[in-house]
Formats: structure tokens, sequence, C-alpha cells
């Protein structure tokens, strides 16, 4: 008689964690039924079941061909209420922040990364000193101090009235008025310092699960490894504290706070010392120079804080800085209130004329935001050349690129809030030109910078005709691949011409460096020519240009009145747009994907940015992985889509290797390598990618042609099975058929469960996990269990 066959052991309970992308899906709709159940997590961000699914555990032998699933939504994270829109008005602030983390590769050049930090720090910096001198200039000088100083201007407006020199009142004196207008600026800082230490409290403390820290750390950006099975390096995103930056952001904070303070208090004290310098009073000058020098140390303490630490990541810091963080900005402040003290003294000769001396405290703003970026850009392109990788944007000039967009954006917003303020307070008169002005206007450098924005838009408009043209051309090009790929249908010219216009408007993503780049450079220059006329002519252009021409002076006046209307249109267009896009879903999904790339990345550079919404939804994914896969043993799929694929293998970077061993990843209309690993190369790089695959168990990714975002993850040369899976047809049919008797839509970039493969590639990364025994109820029978079955973990390569 042969030996008794054994039955075949049954594979362990199988999980599939969704994780949705932009776009605030319910799980309702990610799980396709109506009755779901939390089950953990709160109002944020939560893990849902079906209500028939909630005690799958216990019930194993249900989901022998299925696996159970499960919903991570975290939409609350970056959306909720209207008031949420505000965060728009802190985008320089967010964009900035996105330059710390586009640093290119680098391998033992760790002061040359630290150099990089410093520098980006240091512009973050100067946009936070550019928001309160713009919030200064609006209050100081064009309210309290042109306009109350004018009758025929503060006769107009009655809110004026008390502080008006006509009166006579106790408040008439430019001190006083100065003094009283700082509240403004004073409050708006310590609006930022609340909304980030609220935030703060709510994101950066967010600590991982105990007991679900990784293995300790190598290289941050190793090397491709295309061939060999060698040990797996664990890239930065693995880092045991890189989702806890809660010591750096309270540092940052404090420091920004204190900058934010200092400023104002700079605007106060100056024209107050400026006066008692030129004319014997009864102030001693000695008190004024004794506060600007005081100033100037706060401000060498401010520079010393910003570049003295960066980043802790290969552990969690616990640790705060608590004199720093309290000290810090209660001295600014108390600064600043006696530079409204001494202000305000009484000064019976004072009268107020002309402007604030603003102009040069703007220039030099500009001048060293523009001199911080071509320093960064050079510190980058060192970084490249020493590690060149060739999907790297730019050859690495990627991160210098988006910091000088936030400087634009910072000068856009602060020019146009003071421009608006200033054609409002000076009724039917153009501030700046002449007799009909009642007010002198905002300083001469901000009426340059805003003429030059037609002048970019112009230049704008070259490539992006060029790109109109190159997109048809390429659509032309792909309708006959696009017959040959539906060869058994007979061919429509309108619904091939339809799939291949969507196909190559799909590929102008990999064009956005293109426009991006020169249009930065242009800025750059631009920027300098301005400052080079506000400081050599003195007037707005359209007075500088007088006596050149009828052409010329016709051409400066219209680009100086359209830029001014721009830059105004512009700062209230930001409002509206993010209010419409945190109510209606349609907008949302239509620039959400660049918000949220952005509140992706931990607050490295700018505290006052969006909080970063990985802090929290990263932790709860590892911590979800680690928490199933112990209480079960048991098979596990994490199903990333869009943005959640990067929140899905943030979270497996972070899970121990035994874990790790246990879970497949899929992805599907993915831009981890499109945009992360092209935009962000230290991070989502070749190296940090190939290292992924080689330590997670199985990796799939689908993508379509038709994706205007996700992507190849190109690491078919990798040892192991390949990962991509693509381009997936679509439209799955072609035309009319009897199955299909409407026309199928293009799905591009939703939709990806809808095609077949999907549930193939599912089981097919399920089948390759390892079979285990469930756990048992008694724990001897789970380690007899355990023992039998042996480690469930293996390495992809």
């Amino acid at each position: 008689m042969p030996p008794a066959t054994q039955a075949p052991q049954s594979p362990g309970p199988a999980l599939e964690l969704l994780v949705h992308g932009v776009g605030g899906t319910t799980p309702q709709e990610m799980l396709d039924d109506p009755r779901t159940v939390r089950i953990t997590g709160d109002a944020t961000a939560a893990i849902y079941r079906r209500a028939e699914d909630t005690d799958a555990e216990q019930h194993p032998e249900r989901y022998r061909d299925r696996p159970i699933p499960e919903a991570y939504c975290w939409s609350n994270l970056t959306s909720g209420n209207g008031s949420r829109a505000l965060w728009l008005l802190l985008l320089p602030f967010m964009v900035v922040n996105l330059s710390h983390w586009m640093r290119p590769t680098a391998r033992s050049r760790t002061r040359t990364v630290r150099l990089y930090g410093v520098l980006v720090r240091l512009v973050a910096l100067s946009l936070t000193v550019l928001l309160t001198a713009a919030a200064c200039e609006v209050a100081l000088d064009l309210a309290a101090w042109q306009c109350a100083g004018v009758p025929d201007c503060s006769n107009q407006r009655s809110w004026l009235g008390f502080l008006s020199t006509a009166q006579g009142g106790w408040w008439s004196q430019p001190g006083r008025r100065l003094a009283l207008a700082a509240l403004v600026p004073t409050a708006l800082v310590a609006l930022l310092w609340f909304l980030s230490n609220r935030t703060w409290s709510a994101y950066e403390s967010q600590r991982p699960l105990t007991g679900t820290e990784p293995d300790e750390d190598l290289d941050p950006a190793p090397a491709p490894a295309t061939t060999g099975t060698g040990p797996v390096v664990r890239p930065a995103l693995g880092r045991p504290g890189f989702w806890y930056g809660r010591r750096l952001v309270a540092r940052l904070r404090a420091a920004h706070t204190a900058a934010g303070f200092l400023t104002v208090a700079a605007s106060v004290a100056g024209a107050a010392a400026r006066h008692d310098r030129a004319v014997t009073g009864p102030v001693p000058g000695i008190i004024g120079r004794l506060i600007e020098a005081a100033l100037v140390l706060g401000g060498l303490v401010v520079l010393w804080v910003v570049c003295r630490r960066g980043r802790s990541e290969r552990r969690l810091d616990n640790r705060l800085d608590r004199a720093l963080i309290t000290y810090l900005p209660g001295a600014a402040l108390a600064l600043l209130v006696l530079a409204a003290v001494y202000a305000a003294w009484s000064r019976p000769g004072w009268a107020s004329s002309g402007a604030l001396p603003g102009d040069l405290a703007f220039s030099v703003i500009t001048l060293g935001q523009g001199t911080l970026v071509v320093v960064l850009a050079v510190v980058s392109l060192s970084l490249y050349r020493r590690t060149p990788e060739p999907r790297t944007v730019m050859y690495g000039l990627g991160g210098p690129v988006v910091a000088m967009l936030a400087c634009a954006l910072g000068g856009v917003m602060s020019g146009g809030v003071s421009q608006r303020v200033a054609d409002w307070l000076d009724g039917p008169g153009t501030p700046g030109m002449g007799r009909s002005s009642v007010i002198e206007g905002p300083p001469v450098l901000l009426s340059w910078q805003a003429s030059v924005i037609p002048v970019l838009l112009v230049l704008l408009a070259v490539p992006a005709l060029l790109l109109l043209v190159r997109t048809w051309l390429a659509a032309r090009a792909l309708e006959p691949e696009i017959d040959r790929a539906y060869e058994d249908e007979r061919p429509d010219p309108a619904r091939t011409r339809q799939i291949a216009r969507i196909q190559a408007a799909a590929a102008l993503t990999d064009s956005a460096p293109w426009i991006l780049g020169p249009v930065c450079g242009a800025t750059l220059l631009l920027g300098a020519a301005a400052v080079c006329g506000a400081w050599v002519s003195g007037q707005v252009p359209g007075l500088a240009m007088k006596g050149s021409g009828p052409f010329i002076e016709s051409v400066a006046q219209a680009a100086q009145s359209t830029g001014s209307w721009m830059v105004g249109l512009g700062f209230i267009l930001f409002v509206t747009w993010g209010r419409r896009a945190y109510r209606d879903a349609s907008a949302r999904r239509t620039i959400g994907i660049l918000w949220d790339v952005g509140t992706f990345w931990p607050r490295a550079a700018h505290p006052f940015a969006p909080p970063c919404y990985a802090e929290r939804a990263v932790p709860d994914l590892a911590s979800r992985m680690s928490a199933w896969t112990a209480l079960t043993r048991g098979r596990l799929v994490i199903s990333g889509h869009s943005q959640g694929s990067v929140l899905a293998a943030s979270a497996v970077w972070q899970l121990p290797a035994e874990t790790r061993g246990r879970v497949a990843l899929l992805t599907y209309g993915s831009p981890i390598e499109r945009l992360y690993g092209r935009w962000f190369p230290a991070y989502f790089g070749p190296g940090p990618l190939h290292a992924m695959h080689r330590s997670v168990h199985c990796w799939r990714n689908l993508w379509r042609a038709t994706d205007p975002i996700g992507g190849r993850v190109r690491l078919d040369e990798a040892p192991g099975p390949e990962v991509d899976r693509g381009p997936l047809k679509d439209p799955l049919v072609y035309g009319r058929t009897r199955e299909h008797p409407l026309p199928e839509a293009v799905l591009g970039h939703s939709d990806y469960q809808a095609d077949p493969v999907f549930a193939q590639e599912r089981a097919a990364l399920l089948e390759r996990l390892d079979p285990v025994l469930p756990r048992q109820a008694d724990g001897e029978d789970t380690a007899k269990a355990t023992r039998a079955q042996g480690s469930s973990g293996k390495s992809s390569g």
C-alpha cells in the first residue's frame, strides 16, 4: 500500500488593504458596499471593512477564494471644510518646503547635503520675512503713515479718522499711528504660529507604534542594484525618524515666529530712530540705536537657529529644545513691545510725509533670494555630477527651480496685496504716478516686479505653443498604433483620433520640466532687471520711461497697470480656487494631485507650510500591516492607487524585514517613478526603488498610456519577477458591440479595478506569497504551526 497522501495545507487568511488616491474616495466606494464599519481610527483617517467582514479572522474558511478587503481612508487629512482653502495662502511656504526634498542623489557628500538643506531653510526664512514685510507695508506704510497723514485720504476713510493729522488727537502723531498699526502684522505672525503649533500637535506628534521600528538604515541613497542578490539597503524613507520631525519643526517655528516679530519691530522702531537722529527732540537718540542693535542681535540668533540643525531621522528624536522654543519668540515679542513704546513716545514736531523707506528692505530681500537660489543651483549641479541619474529632471536643478518659483509666488502675493490696497486707498488716482495720486503708494520695486509679469506671460506662450504643436504631431503619429492595437475592430477615424489625443495629452506630464525651467530662469533674470530699474530710476515704470518715445511710454504704462491688476487678481484666485477645490470634488481632482504632492513631505524647511498628512498616514498603514500579520500570520496585499501607492510604498519601507516578507505590493496609476522618482531622486530614485523591489516579497505595477499621472516603475531589468504590466488597453472596447452597445469611456487615471487584469494580478500576488497557517486560539498550537510551517518571508530578488 502506498503511503497516504497528505491533504494540502490551506493558506492562511489573506488581506487586501486598499489605499485611495486624490479625490476623497469614500469607504463605500472603495469596498463597493453601502454598509461599512470602521475597524480602527478616527474621523480624520480610519480603516473600514464591509459589515459582513468584521469577524473575518474568526472564520478564515469563508475567504479561501478571495482576500478580506479593507479600506484606509485618509482624505480628511488634506480636505474638509471650506476654511482649509486658506491654506492656499501658505502656498509659497509649501513650495519652498518641496525644494528641500528635491536634491539630487548623493553618496559620501554629507557636508554638501547639509549645505543644500541650510540654503533651502534660508530661502524659506526670507519668505517669512517677505510676507511680514508686505503686511507691514499695508498696515504701517500705506494706511497709518501715508493715508492717515494726508487729510485728502483720511477724510475719505471714516475708520481712519481718529488717526488723521487733521483731527489732532492723541493718535495723530506718526509714531503712535505706527505702534497701533503694528497690531495687524503682529496678529498675522501670531496666527501663523498658532496654526503651525496646532497642526504640529496633530501631525508631527504622531509617533510610530512601539516595536515596529525597522532595522537600522544604511546609505540613504544606495546605488542601483541591477544584478546580484546582495544585502538589501534600506532607503531614507525607511528610517525610524523620517516621519517624526517634531523637534525640527518646533525649532523652525520658534525661529520664524521670532523673525516675523523682529521684522515688525524694525518697521516700527526704524522710522522713530531715523527721526531722532535727524532732529534734536525729547527722546534720546541712544535709545533708538540700542533697539536697533538688539534687533540685529536677534536676527543673528534667528539665523543661527535656522542654520544650526537639520532633520534627525536615524532614530526617534523625542527631545524638544524647550528653552529655545519658549524664550526666542518671547524675547522677540518683548522687543516688539519695547519698539512700540519707543515709537509712541511723544514727539510734537514729527509729521509723516512721503512713504516709509521700504524700497531698501524689499530690494535686499529680493537680491538675497536670488543669490541663495543661484548658490543652491551650484550645489545641486555639484551633487548631480557626482551621481548622475538620467531620469532626474533638469540635471538636478529641480530644487533651485522650485525654490525660485516659491520666491516668485511670494512676490506676487505680497505685491498683489500692496498694489490693491494702495489703489483702494488712493481712490481714483494711481499711486506713484504723480499729481493725480493722493498718496505715494507702495515701494517702487513692487511696481517694477508687477510690470514684468506680462512680459513673463508672453515668454511663457512660446514653449506652450511648441508643446501644443508637439502634442498634435504626437497624436497623429499614434493613430496607426491605436488601429493596430484594436485590429479585430473596424477602424473608426473619430474614435482613433479621440484615443490618440488623450494619450498624447497624457504624455505632457513628462514635458512639465521644460516649461517650468525656462519660466523660472526668466523670472530670475526679470526680477534682477526689476531691482536694477527701481534702483536706477527711483520711479515706477510709467514715469521712469517718460521721454523714451510714445511707443515705449505706452508699453511701460500698459505693463505697469496690467501687471498691477494681474497680481491682485492672482491673489484673489488663490482663495476662490482653493475654496472651490475643497467643496467641488471635480475641481479637487484637477488640482489635488499637486497639492497632495506638496503636503506629502514633512515640514523640513518651513514650519508654516501646510501640515504633512503622511506623518499620520504612513505610521497608520505600517502599524496596521504589522499588527495584522503578527496576529494572524496571514498574507497581505497592500493595494494603492495614485497618491495612495506612494503612501503604500512608504509604509512598506517602514516595516521590519520579517513583516515585509509577508507583504505584496500592488500599485496602479502610480506616480512613484514618473513624478516622485524624477523630481525627488534622493528618495524615490533608481536606488531606493531597486531596494524596494528586492526587499518586498512581490510587487506589481499597472499603468496605462492614457494616464496623465501614473506610469511605469522601470524596474524590469532588476532581478526577480517583472514589476510593470502595461500599457493596459484603454478603452477596453474600441467600438459598439452587443455586449457594450454604448461607447466605452477612456478611463485614464481612474477605475483600474474595472480592468480584468487587476483581479488577475492580485490573485497572482497572493499565490506568490508563501501559504501559512492561521493563528490558532491556543498559543501552544500556534507555536507548533509556526515551527512546522517555517519562515514565510522571501525576497523577490
